[in-house]
């Protein structure tokens, strides 16, 4: 039996949103709600039947506002009857042609989730009981819901007040027997998708239209699903962050909670724990320099013990003499004088060291955005709203009072803050991924992450040109909505937020943000592969104990009869006992599953293959949530 979650028009939240929307629940209608329901109907029913103007219902809309309906319509005084004469009253007319005429949006449908989405939102903010919407109709809207009949809501229309106009009326014009409507699969006319669920066309009533499709639920809908995927992205990006940083064999001191104690903004204090337990266990951070051998094109003489003869690399390191340590002889009472992959320098660089306050700063443009979202989730957002129990007002404007709710500029604002940061999250991950390719940068790793001892391979260039593709196009997509209004109904809607392009916008730019994170895992795991073996290689070599075998890896040593030999032997054999002291290095442990959950899809590229596989796989792991888990 499917999964309900119980709508009251107070405690919507943005999980049992995304549970209906994302994973298949239904929904139930709280039965003390629907006496509220009922009981602002029938107010308002009572209201027409004593002829009291009220707008919306007995007048225009819009720049129609001053246009009192009459008792009959002015074509039916035509010689021989009015020849167009729809079935109802005006006032029935009136809620049925606002349907049909708004339903004019154009593009691509929506999602089936994002209607979901929409329509979970539109009964929600129904069940408050202050739009006037009868029971049935909303019965009906939750049946087309709980029955899997989507209405077809082409993605661009709204303007984002009053509501979302259009795209509301795409959704509930099927409620009329009209539009298009996906059912079981199957794009159809909306009476015939009615008709398969076994549901029936209704006729609104007073105010029903207005009801129906006069709010922020288009942004509302996208923005919470947009949200949702932001969350998980993020706790991707400290993953993928995390792997670059034990790929790197980096340095963790700018994660210590001491640090963000002093600067305690809550999204990078949020951060920094979060990359230091996703690298616990590491053996590779904080890694001492002189164990860290770099990278040198494999050659046939690199290695005698057969299980090294497979490897795609040779390493090294270069000896700095006695006489050239004038000055840094404190560092050099500490650390072996062996200049390996690492730099000799206390700090990484930004994009490694910058983590909590990068990510930190996207967490918190998400959280102030979520705040927003979990107020409008169980707001009231069309007009005008009405208040029966005001029983002492003098006239039916106290009652039924036209405000601004359906403006979407809170939504619109919180959603320029997201859509601004989320290329930051990007750019920032595109960094790193640079980084990992880069001789002059990845610390001592292979350039473009592959042996090429005959220089044919070019290894992982081409992924960080796509990366950068992706930033450029996310950023320049960054542009806010919001800020530029076009105003509508002939300027009697003079004013909009444009907050319908800016949510859809932020959805859409996920996708690209997780491609991004995707190819920075790609790529990061392929140098956690180097980095691990490089120093096992090195260990394995030490753990033979013959110190005579690891100086071969040692460039710039001094011949037997220098004066400076027996110091070199000295520190090379320290440097061997160093290495065959140490165990086996590894990432993080958490590093680790993810590693192994992408590796289960992708293997290790020794020499150049065909990437778009590859590619394309691990953004799936991605966008399915395959790193959840982590």
């Amino acid at each position: 039996m499917k999964q309900t979650i119980l709508l009251d028009g107070n405690s919507l939240s943005r999980q049992q949103l995304v549970a209906v929307a994302r994973h298949g629940y239904g929904v139930r209608l709280d039965p003390d709600q629907l006496t509220r329901v009922r009981r602002t109907a029938d107010f308002l029913a009572e209201k027409v039947s004593c002829g009291e103007p009220t707008y919306g219902v007995t007048t225009g809309f819009g720049s129609n506002a001053d246009k009192l309906l009459g008792a009959y319509r002015l074509r039916d005084e035509l010689p021989g009857g009015n020849p167009h004469k729809p079935e109802g009253t005006l006032l029935e007319e009136l809620q049925h042609n606002l349907i049909t005429t708004h339903a004019v949006c154009v593009g691509k449908p929506f999602s089936a989730e994002v209607v979901r989405a929409l329509l979970v939102i539109r009964i929600n903010t129904l069940m408050r009981g202050h739009s006037g919407i009868r029971v049935e109709t909303l019965e009906a809207l939750t049946e087309l819901l709980n029955r899997e009949v989507i209405p077809v809501v082409p993605e661009k229309g709204s303007v984002g007040a009053s509501g979302d106009l259009a795209p509301l009326s795409h959704l509930a014009i099927v409620l009329l027997g009209g539009g298009e409507a996906f059912y079981q699969g199957e794009r159809l006319p909306g009476a015939e998708a009615l008709q398969r669920a076994g549901l029936k066309p209704i006729r609104l009533s007073f105010k029903e239209g207005l009801a129906l499709n006069n709010g922020t639920a288009q942004m509302l809908a996208t923005a919470v699903l947009a949200l949702d995927t932001l969350e998980y992205l993020l706790n991707v990006a400290d993953l993928a962050a995390s792997m670059t940083l034990d790929a790197f064999a980096g340095r963790s001191g700018a994660l210590r909670p001491e640090v963000h104690a002093l600067r305690p903004h809550p999204g990078q204090v949020q951060t920094a724990d979060h990359v230091r337990d996703l690298l616990a266990g590491s053996t590779l951070v904080d890694i001492p320099y002189h164990l860290v051998p770099r990278f040198r094109p494999w050659s046939a003489e690199a290695w005698s013990k057969p299980e090294d003869q497979a490897l795609s690399f040779d390493i090294g390191w270069d000896w700095v003499p006695a006489n050239q340590r004038h000055g840094r002889e404190a560092f050099y009472s500490r650390f072996l004088p062996f200049k390996g992959g690492k730099k000799h320098q206390p700090q990484d660089a930004y994009c490694l060291r910058c983590m909590p306050q990068v990510h930190g700063a996207v967490r918190d443009a998400w959280a102030q955005a979520c705040r927003i979202i979990d107020i409008e989730l169980n707001a009231v957002t069309d007009n005008p709203l009405i208040f029966p129990d005001n029983t002492d007002a003098k006239h039916i404007e106290e009652q039924v009072i036209s405000a601004g709710h359906f403006h979407g500029m809170p939504l619109a604002l919180a959603m320029s803050y997201v859509k601004a940061a989320i290329p930051v999250l990007a750019s920032i991950s595109e960094r790193r991924l640079n980084k990992l390719v880069d001789p002059a940068t990845n610390d001592g790793l292979p350039a473009f992450l592959t042996g090429n001892e005959d220089g044919t391979d070019s290894g992982f260039m081409i992924v960080q040109y796509t990366a950068a593709a992706l930033v450029n196009d996310l950023a320049t997509r960054a542009h806010p909505a919001s800020v530029y209004s076009v105003p509508t109904s002939a300027n009697a809607e003079d004013h909009v937020s444009m907050g319908a392009n800016e949510a859809r916008h932020v959805l859409e730019m996920t996708e690209d943000l997780s491609h991004v994170l995707a190819l920075e895992l790609y790529t990061a795991a392929q140098a956690l592969d180097y980095r691990q073996e490089m120093l096992n290689a090195a260990r394995r070599l030490a753990a033979q104990g013959d110190w005579q075998a690891l100086a071969s890896k040692v460039s710039n040593a001094p011949r037997e009869d220098h004066v400076h030999y027996a110091q070199f032997a000295q520190e090379v054999q320290q440097l061997t006992a160093a290495l065959a002291e140490v165990g086996e290095f590894h990432a993080g442990e958490t590093v680790r599953k993810a590693y192994e959950t992408l590796r289960k899809h992708i293997r290790f590229m020794h020499r150049d293959r065909a990437m778009d596989g590859d590619v394309r796989t691990v953004c799936e792991l991605v966008q399915q949530r395959a790193f959840a888990g982590a």
